[in-house]
C-alpha cells in the first residue's frame, strides 16, 4: 500500500535547520523532495544520481525524452557540471542569478544522461528562493528539478497543488507557502555565439539583451525529429488544466455564451476588470500587468479546475516581449503550439 507522503511546513524566510537537514537526509538517501523555487514548486533529486534521477521520472510520469533543468548553489557549482563557460553566462549570472533564468551548456559526464535526455547538454540555474537554496546547500549535491506535478500538467505553486497531484509518489514536501513567481524560468541556450530563447519564462528577452548587449533569438524553432530536445516545456501540450483550454484574442464574451449554452460549466479569465461570475460562469479577472499576471495564472487555472468547470475560456493578452511567457502557457495548454 502506497503511504501518504510527508509534509512539512517551513518558514519562507528563515527556513528551520532542522527540517532543512530531515529534507537533505531525504535527497542524499536517494529520495524525492518537492520544494518551492521563486517561479513553481519543483521535484528534487540528486542530480547525479541516475536512479534517484529515475524516480522523478516514474513519479510524474514524464517522458525519458524531456529534459530536467538542474539547480545549484551557485556560480562555481554550476561550473562544476558544463565543460565550457562563456563570458557571457558569467554578464548574467551577476544580473539575474540567483533568479529564474536557465542556461543550456555543454555538459560534463558526471551528469546521467537520464537528466539531459541523452543529449550533449545541460539546463543549470541558482534558485532565488531561502528553502531552495537552504537545501542545496545542506545537501551538498546538485538538484534535478522539474515542476512537482504530473506530466504535461498544471505547474504547481502552492504545497497542496503538489499534494494532490503526488501523494503518495514522493517522500517529501516542504511547505513554504505559495511562490511568488507563478511561471517558470527562462531558458536560454548559451551553446552558440548567438544566444536563443528555448523556453519564455519570467525573464524577458528586453531584460536579456538590456545585459548583454548583443541580439537574442527570440523564439526557438519547434524540435526537429530526432534532435534532442534541449529544454524541458517545448511538448505541444503542456501546463494543461484537466478542463479544456480555449484561447481568444478578443475578450472571449461570444465563446463564453456559446459553451453556455450547450450546456457546459465555463470558466473565464479576462483582462478587463470586470465582473461576470454566474452560475453557468466562473470569471477570474487577472491584472493587466505582465509580471502580476504570470504570478496568478496558475493558481488561476487550479482554482477553476477545482471548481469543476468543463471548459475554460482565456483571453490571451496582447503579443508583447513582456507576455510572451503567459501567452506561451495558455498556448500549450490549449495545445496550440
Amino acid at each position: 500500500m502506497r503511504r501518504s507522503t510527508e509534509c512539512l511546513t517551513i518558514d519562507s524566510i528563515q527556513p528551520e535547520p532542522d527540517r532543512i537537514a530531515r529534507a537533505a537526509d531525504v535527497i542524499r538517501g536517494g529520495g524525492l523532495v518537492a520544494f518551492p523555487t521563486e517561479t513553481v514548486y519543483g521535484l528534487g533529486a540528486n542530480a547525479l544520481d541516475a536512479t534517484a534521477v529515475a524516480r522523478i521520472f516514474e513519479a510524474k510520469g514524464r517522458p525519458a525524452s524531456n529534459p530536467i533543468i538542474v539547480h545549484v548553489a551557485d556560480v562555481p557549482a554550476a561550473k562544476q557540471l558544463v565543460s565550457s563557460w562563456p563570458n557571457v553566462a558569467s554578464v548574467l549570472a551577476d544580473k539575474f542569478w540567483p533568479g529564474p533564468l536557465t542556461f543550456v551548456l555543454p555538459r560534463k559526464s558526471i551528469i546521467p544522461d537520464l537528466v539531459t535526455a541523452g543529449g550533449p547538454t545541460v539546463g543549470i540555474r541558482v534558485p532565488a528562493n531561502a528553502i531552495a537554496l537552504a537545501l542545496l546547500r545542506a545537501a551538498g549535491v546538485p538538484l534535478a528539478a522539474p515542476s512537482a506535478n504530473r506530466s504535461t500538467c498544471l505547474s504547481p505553486t502552492t504545497a497542496e497543488h503538489v499534494r494532490r497531484s503526488l501523494d503518495g509518489r514522493i517522500d517529501m514536501i516542504l511547505d513554504g507557502g505559495p511562490t511568488t513567481g507563478g511561471l517558470e524560468s527562462t531558458v536560454l541556450d548559451l551553446c552558440e555565439p548567438t544566444p536563443r530563447i528555448l523556453r519564455p519564462g519570467l525573464i524577458s528577452i528586453l531584460q536579456i539583451v538590456s545585459v548583454t548587449g548583443g541580439t537574442v533569438i527570440q523564439h526557438a524553432r519547434e524540435n526537429p525529429s530526432g534532435e534532442t530536445i534541449r529544454s524541458p516545456g517545448l511538448m505541444e501540450r503542456h501546463y494543461a488544466p484537466r478542463a479544456r483550454v480555449i484561447c481568444v484574442e478578443d475578450g472571449g464574451d461570444e465563446e463564453v455564451l456559446k459553451h453556455v449554452a450547450a450546456g457546459a460549466r465555463v470558466g473565464w479569465i479576462t483582462l478587463d476588470g470586470a465582473i461576470k461570475t454566474s452560475d453557468n460562469v466562473i470569471c477570474i479577472n487577472l491584472p493587466f500587468e505582465a509580471a502580476a499576471y504570470a504570478a496568478r495564472l496558475y493558481s488561476a487555472l487550479h482554482q477553476l479546475d477545482d471548481a469543476g468547470v468543463d471548459v475554460i475560456v482565456a483571453e490571451l493578452p496582447l503579443e508583447a516581449p513582456e507576455w510572451s511567457a503567459v501567452r506561451d502557457r495558455l498556448m500549450r495548454a490549449a495545445a496550440l503550439r
